[in-house]
C-alpha cells in the first residue's frame, strides 16, 4: 500500500490531496481567511446564557456567536474561569497548575445560568467550524494536540487510544506517560505513540507545555475576544494527524511551503525526510498525479464504480442519501444474491471513500441492494466497518435494516467539501448546465469495458464531435488506452446532430448495440 500527500499552492488557498495506491481518499482546502479552525483557542466574552437551551452564546469575534452547551463546559469549568481571571489580571504568573487550587467540579445535570454570567471572560476552543448560517460550536474542555499525545489542562486523567489493542502496550504507555505528566494536566495518548520510547513522548509533552505557557502569557494583555492559540497550519496539522511509516511520498509545488513541510517532517520523523519532494514541472501537480480527473468524477451526483455499478448521492437539509445501483453489469456470479453481494461490497468501499473525500457529516442513509441471507448482511456490515476504520471523524454504523438500509452518523466539524462538476452547455442553451466531459467519458468507458468483455469484435461509438475529439486527442489517447487494455480497436464516429450528452454504440453492420 502506497500513501502520498500532494500539496498544491494557490494565491488564495492551499489544496491537500491524500492518495492511497493512487486513488484520491481525502481532499482538504486551507484558506487564508479561515480564522476559526478546529482546535483554535480564544479568550472570549459570554454574550448571554439561555436556560431553555441549557447553553450560552459566546462572542468569539465571528459574525454569529459561538454556541457553548452546558455539557461542553467540562467538570472543571469553575477552575478554568478562576485561572483565566487570575492570569488576565496579572495576579497569577505561574502557569504550571502545580500549586493552583482547583475549584469543585460542577454538577453533571446543572444549568448554564448557575455557571456563566453575561460579559464573563472565558477560554473556549473551536470544536466545529462555522457551517452555513451557524456560528462555531465551542467547548471549555481545552486540549492541545501533539504528534503522540494530547495535553488536557485542568485534568488528572491518562487515556490511551482505543485503536491500540495490545493490553501490554497500553499498560506500558500509561505507566510511562504517568511518570512524566505534571500535576494539574491530563494526557490522551494517540495511536501513533504505539511502540515509542519515553524520550519521544517527553519531547512531545514539553512542546505542548511550551504552547500552553505561551498561550497563558498572551492572556494578560489580550483583547476580548481574540485568538490566543492557533492550530498548526493545515499542512502540519494533516501530517501530525495522518503521517505514519506507510507514507511513500509528499509532493509540494511551492518552494516556501516545501521547506516548511520538510522541516516539520524532519522534526516528527527524521528518517522520512527524503520522501518530501519539491515538484517543479510544467504540468500542473494535480494533473500529473491524476487528481483533477478524480475530482471531476468523484464529486458529481452520480459516482461510477468498477464493473458498471454506480452510486447516486443526494443531499437534503436533514441527511444524505446514497443509492446503490448495479447498472448494466454482467458477471460470472452463480445467482442474483451473489451479484447483489458483490455490488454491495464494491459500493461499501466507495461509500467509505466518499464520506472522507466529501467530508460528509450528520446522518447518512445508504440504500444497498437487498440481501436475503443474514450471513451476507453481516458480511456487508463487517466490510463497511472495516473500510471506515481509518476514518478520523467519529462515526457510528448501524447494522442493515430489513429494507437493506444502513444508517451512519458521522461527526461534522467543518463545512462539507463541495466541488462543482457541471459546466455550461456548449450547445448554446443559456442557463443550462451539463456534466463535465470527463464524467461523460467515464460513463462511456464503463460501457465500452462491458461490451468488449461480452465478446463484441467490432464496436463503433457514435457521439458529439466535442466528446469524439476528447477521446482521440494526444498520445496515448483514451481510445489508445482502450486498445492496449482490450486488444480491440473502437471506431469513434462524430455525429453533429447529437446533443452533448448523447451517444450510442453500433456493430459492424451499423445496428445499435443495446
Amino acid at each position: 500500500m502506497e500513501k502520498e500527500l500532494i500539496i498544491r499552492s494557490n494565491p488564495e488557498h492551499v489544496d491537500f490531496a491524500l492518495l492511497k495506491d493512487g486513488k484520491l481518499i481525502e481532499l482538504h482546502k486551507d484558506e487564508d481567511d479561515n480564522k476559526f479552525a478546529v482546535g483554535d483557542i480564544f479568550i472570549a466574552k459570554v454574550r448571554k446564557a439561555v436556560p431553555g437551551l441549557n447553553a450560552a452564546f459566546v462572542n468569539v469575534g465571528y459574525e454569529k456567536d459561538g454556541f457553548l452547551h452546558y455539557h461542553d463546559l467540562g467538570p472543571k469549568i469553575s477552575s478554568v474561569i478562576k485561572f483565566t481571571k487570575s492570569v488576565s489580571s496579572g495576579k497569577l504568573k505561574d502557569y504550571s497548575l502545580k500549586n493552583f487550587p482547583f475549584e469543585q467540579d460542577i454538577a453533571k445535570d446543572g444549568t448554564i445560568s448557575d455557571v456563566l454570567k453575561s460579559n464573563q471572560s472565558i477560554l473556549v476552543q473551536v470544536v466545529k467550524e462555522p457551517i452555513s448560517s451557524k456560528g462555531p460550536r465551542i467547548s471549555s474542555e481545552l486540549s492541545i494536540a501533539g504528534r503522540y499525545i494530547v495535553l488536557v489542562p485542568f485534568s488528572n486523567r491518562i487515556s490511551i487510544s482505543q485503536k491500540i489493542e495490545d493490553k501490554e502496550e497500553k499498560d506500558r504507555l500509561k505507566r510511562l506517560v504517568k511518570s512524566i505528566t505534571p500535576q494539574g494536566f491530563g494526557v490522551i495518548v494517540r495511536t501513533v505513540a504505539e511502540g515509542k520510547k519515553v524520550a519521544e513522548l517527553d519531547q512531545d509533552l514539553q512542546n505542548l507545555l511550551g504552547k500552553w505557557n505561551k498561550m497563558c502569557s498572551k492572556l494578560h494583555k489580550a483583547n476580548h475576544p481574540s485568538k490566543v492559540l492557533g492550530e498548526l497550519n493545515k499542512a502540519s496539522s494533516i501530517l501530525r494527524d495522518i503521517f505514519n511509516d506507510t507514507f511513500t511520498g509528499i509532493q509540494v509545488d511551492d518552494e516556501q511551503l516545501f521547506e516548511q513541510v520538510k522541516d516539520y517532517v524532519q522534526t516528527i520523523a527524521p528518517k522520512k525526510e527524503s520522501i518530501v519532494k519539491h515538484y517543479n514541472a510544467n504540468v500542473p501537480i494535480f494533473e500529473k498525479f491524476g487528481i483533477e480527473r478524480q475530482i471531476k468524477t468523484a464529486f458529481g451526483k452520480t459516482v461510477s464504480m468498477s464493473r458498471g455499478a454506480y452510486l447516486v448521492i443526494e443531499h437534503t437539509e436533514a441527511l444524505h442519501v446514497v443509492d446503490v445501483n448495479s447498472g448494466n453489469r454482467s458477471n460470472k456470479a452463480n445467482s442474483q444474491e451473489d451479484t447483489a453481494l458483490e455490488v454491495n461490497l464494491i459500493s461499501a468501499t466507495e461509500v467509505a471513500r466518499q464520506l472522507r473525500l466529501r467530508d460528509m457529516g450528520g446522518i447518512i442513509v445508504v440504500d444497498f441492494i437487498d440481501l436475503n441471507t443474514a450471513e451476507h448482511r453481516k458480511q456487508l456490515f463487517d466490510h463497511i466497518r472495516e473500510e471506515m476504520k481509518d476514518d478520523r471523524a467519529k462515526h457510528k454504523i448501524l447494522p442493515p435494516s430489513k429494507f437493506g438500509l444502513i444508517q451512519i452518523t458521522r461527526q461534522r466539524v467543518r463545512p462539507e467539501m463541495n466541488i462543482k462538476t457541471r459546466e455550461a452547455n456548449p450547445n448554446g442553451n443559456q442557463g443550462q448546465e451539463i456534466e463535465a466531459p470527463i464524467v461523460i467519458v467515464q460513463k462511456i468507458e464503463h460501457e465500452i469495458d462491458q461490451l468488449l468483455k461480452k465478446g463484441h469484435k467490432s464496436v463503433t461509438l457514435n457521439t458529439h464531435p466535442f466528446i469524439a475529439a476528447f477521446l482521440t486527442k494526444g498520445f496515448p489517447s483514451i481510445r489508445s488506452k482502450w486498445f492496449f487494455e482490450h486488444k480491440k480497436w473502437v471506431k469513434i464516429s462524430p455525429r453533429d446532430a447529437f446533443t452533448y450528452l448523447e451517444y450510442n454504440f453500433s456493430d459492424k453492420d451499423g445496428k445499435l448495440i443495446n
